[in-house]
């Protein structure tokens, strides 16, 4: 029994001197391998004082390097239990050697290859396809039912005109269907003796304007041969002689072109009543017919939409009664001065002054040069001259003070983009495009405008609050009270 304490102390050195060593190789697995280690708790349940010993391992520890010394065995006690039994802690598993990969591929993205400019250009070139591609497919749809786009128009521009006398009628105390009716029959009436007016006036000055010219074709003769041009009798002889042998060399057209001509007369009878009948009812229940639209517009762009269909009727109303105006200013003093100039049919000539006006720049172009042309072949080079300086004069006029003063800034398009917009009116659609082309492109850019801006504020409107600094470098600054 003397012995049994010395076995003891002995035992408990061991179990200390070893616990000893195992904080040194958790250490160094832990600065090798620089992962955790798993949690390990293993019991002696043979040791004296009932003590549990703990071993505290966060990952698997790692191979020992080769200069590493082999860990020491444990010592065992002589005589003690612990000689037949193996240590409590268990040796590292080997980490398993590591084949190596494949080499890393050093080459770069294809899309960082791509320089930028190109990215971009790319980017917003399928884009300017899809939408060429969307204007394509629209045209062809506006080709297919060309006759009534061009009525639906018409009569939006129509509307635009008689719109004010229809309110100020209901202001009166009209009811709204009268009112509508009143108008539109007055309206059409006007329109209807117009054109009655001048085919009456070119019917009563066809004679005579056959004669004149005529006279007007020999006198250009004479003035060709004692002109500084040399020009022969024989040389006007076979220009005359050519013009009727293509005029000859033509009849199958021309009698074709006769016989459409009789389309073309169905089609724009058709075209009229669709473009009366649309009037009636945009007079009548264009705000019912603008709210329904208005349904078509996903909810999201709705409120943009519905604020930017107002301002757009607004500039259509003032382009169409500020040309109206223009138009007649332009007709009234061109008509005057052709016929004091002694033009034949100077009130027809006047009218059409009237209607080409609709299309800016060309029109006026287009019209001043009939008045020219008719006064050359019946009156002469002089009086042609001076109808010349009457156009020109009067036209000077409107593109400096009436379209400014009356238009305003209501319609504000560049000359350029209005000379681009009536010929490409005029290729799709021919006169009638060439009329709609101005409009459109300024209700468009009412539009645009509107909607940009409208996007800028709502944009403002949803953003947070400022804070800080921030917030008291935007706040309104009072002015100072006196």
């Amino acid at each position: 029994m003397s012995r049994v304490p010395g076995l003891l102390g002995r035992l408990g050195a061991g179990l200390t001197e070893l616990g000893a060593r195992l904080d040194e190789r958790r250490a160094e697995v832990e600065k090798e391998s620089g992962g955790s280690l798993d949690l390990i708790d293993e019991t002696d349940d043979r040791s004296p004082s009932g003590s549990t010993t703990t071993v505290r391992t966060d990952a698997k520890p790692s191979a020992p390097p080769a200069d590493a010394a082999p860990e020491p065995t444990p010592e065992r006690v002589p005589g003690s239990d612990s000689e037949s039994e193996p240590s409590a802690v268990s040796a590292p598993a080997p980490v398993p050697h590591s084949t190596r990969g494949p080499e890393t591929d050093t080459r770069p993205d294809p899309v960082l290859a791509v320089p930028w400019g190109v990215r971009v250009a790319a980017e917003a070139g399928w884009r300017l396809l899809v939408l060429a591609g969307t204007l394509w497919v629209l045209m062809r749809v506006i080709s297919a039912v060309q006759l009534v786009v061009l009525a639906f128009v018409a009569a939006l521009l129509i509307t635009a005109l008689l719109q004010p006398t229809v309110a100020r009628l209901k202001r009166v105390g009209f009811p709204r269907g009268l009112a509508t009716a009143l108008t539109a029959i007055l309206g059409f009436v006007i329109m209807g003796l117009v054109g009655w007016f001048v085919v009456w006036q070119v019917q009563e000055n066809i004679d005579n304007l056959s004669n004149q010219i005529q006279d007007g074709i020999d006198e250009l003769r004479k003035w060709l041969l004692t002109s500084p041009f040399h020009v022969t009798d024989k040389q006007i002889n076979e220009i005359a002689k050519n013009l009727r042998e293509a005029i000859g060399a033509n009849t199958d057209q021309i009698t074709s072109a006769g016989l459409e001509g009789v389309t073309v007369i169905v089609e724009a009878l058709t075209g009229i009543l669709l473009t009366m009948f649309s009037t009636l009812f945009l007079l009548y229940d264009g705000k019912r017919i603008w709210e329904w639209t208005l349904k078509l517009v996903p909810a999201a762009a709705r409120p943009g939409v519905a604020g930017a269909g107002p301002r757009a009727w607004r500039t259509l109303t003032a382009y169409v009664r500020g040309t109206v105006i223009v138009a007649l200013i332009d007709a009234i003093f061109i008509g005057l001065g052709i016929y004091f100039l002694n033009v034949p049919m100077a009130v027809p000539l006047a009218v059409f002054i009237f209607l080409f006006a609709f299309i800016p720049l060309v029109g006026a172009v287009m019209s001043g040069a009939l008045a020219v042309v008719v006064a050359v072949v019946t009156q002469g080079v002089f009086t042609a001259l001076m109808t010349l300086l009457v156009v020109l004069a009067v036209q000077q006029i409107e593109g400096h003070i009436l379209q400014p003063f009356i238009l305003g800034r209501a319609v504000r398009v560049h000359p350029l983009a209005v000379v681009l917009s009536v010929a490409a009116g005029g290729l799709v659609a021919g006169i009638g495009g060439a009329v709609v082309a101005v409009p459109l492109v300024a209700v468009t850019n009412t539009v645009v405008g509107y909607l940009r801006s409208y996007s800028r504020e709502s944009a403002l409107r949803h953003a947070p609050e400022p804070r800080g600094a921030t917030a008291v470098d935007v706040a309104p600054v009072r002015p100072p009270t006196p």
